[in-house]
């Protein structure tokens, strides 16, 4: 199945769902999700369902409706019928919808859910309200509660370099480019790919190894980095905090080893043990030649995309 959420390879259907034709006379939004200017959970409602809730709330703000979940009490009875009421349910209806709003912020708490919601619910012809389709993003940091929700994975529906990724602790992405990238730090992974493309090249992925990284693990990085047939060279950028950058040099010199660098490798380190870090490296190179050593960032960037230019 290919769709724009996809890319253009899509993903396998192993098990196709079949629910009844509903016949439709009108369609609501409902979603639950965090609000962080308030600091709580909040329900989102709005009558204009079956479209993207981002155009909806874009283009008509007015039509956005929003309600605070108490973090203790949950959605209150008053409030899930004070939104009935204003997406325009009456009598029955309105205690119908109103009982799905609470059962969805409910479901949103309980699991350790990022999003949850109801797009669409519709009113039938014959007056029946129904979720005819729904939606769960769950918080991986909290996955360690729900071991009923993580058997429910299905790596099918993902790409092989990304459940390599995910088993070894790694935030990784795979990008289109031609310069794999290894950082320890959201933010300073941003700044790399930008600096990549300040000089002419494109990333291939973005991958943190985060402040906790073993030895195995930056192992496994470079073994994903290098399993992608786009990668020509690769950008190593380590600042040193709870990372050591002798525990990166080590991996980097061990990964050479095992899988051979065929790409040019190019390191910028700095931070704590930088200065063992960097005699690990030059013991290295007689037997890693690809692998070389940069003075600050910006020599480090000019170097990895003229090698692959």
């Amino acid at each position: 199945m290919v769709e724009h959420v996809h890319g253009s390879a899509g993903v396998p259907v192993r098990l196709p769902l079949v629910a009844p034709g509903v016949e439709i006379t009108k369609e609501y939004y409902l979603g639950s999700t965090l609000d962080r200017g308030r600091g709580t959970a909040s329900i989102i409602a709005s009558a204009e369902g079956g479209v993207e809730i981002e155009e909806v709330a874009k283009k008509s703000p007015e039509k956005v409706l929003k309600e605070p979940v108490h973090p203790l009490l949950g959605l209150q009875g008053f409030q899930a019928r004070d939104l009935a009421y204003k997406l325009g349910f009456k009598d029955k209806q309105a205690g119908e919808a109103a009982k799905i709003m609470a059962n969805l912020a409910k479901a949103f708490i309980k699991t350790d859910a990022s999003l949850a919601e109801i797009n669409p619910l519709v009113v039938t012809k014959d007056g029946k309200l129904l979720a005819i389709d729904a939606k769960f993003n769950f918080d991986d940091n909290a996955m360690f509660r729900h071991p009923d929700i993580a058997a429910m994975t299905d790596e099918s529906q993902e790409k092989p370099l990304d459940v390599r990724a995910h088993k070894a602790n790694l935030n990784y992405i795979a990008l289109d480019g031609n310069i794999g990238c290894l950082v320890n730090g959201a933010g300073l992974a941003m700044a790399t790919m930008d600096i990549i493309k300040l000089h002419g090249a494109e990333p291939a992925n973005f991958l943190d190894v985060g402040g906790s990284v073993t030895p195995e693990g930056a192992v496994e990085a470079f073994n994903i980095i290098l399993s992608d047939p786009k990668v020509k060279g690769i950008l190593v950028n380590i600042f040193g905090g709870i990372a050591k950058c002798d525990v990166i040099a080590d991996a980097l010199v061990k990964a050479g080893r095992t899988i051979g660098f065929k790409v040019p490798v190019v390191v910028r380190l700095e931070g704590t043990n930088v200065e063992q870090a960097r005699k690990i490296l030059a013991d290295a190179h007689h037997e890693l030649p690809t692998l070389q050593s940069a003075t600050d960032l910006t020599d480090a960037a000019k170097r990895v995309t003229a090698a692959v230019a």
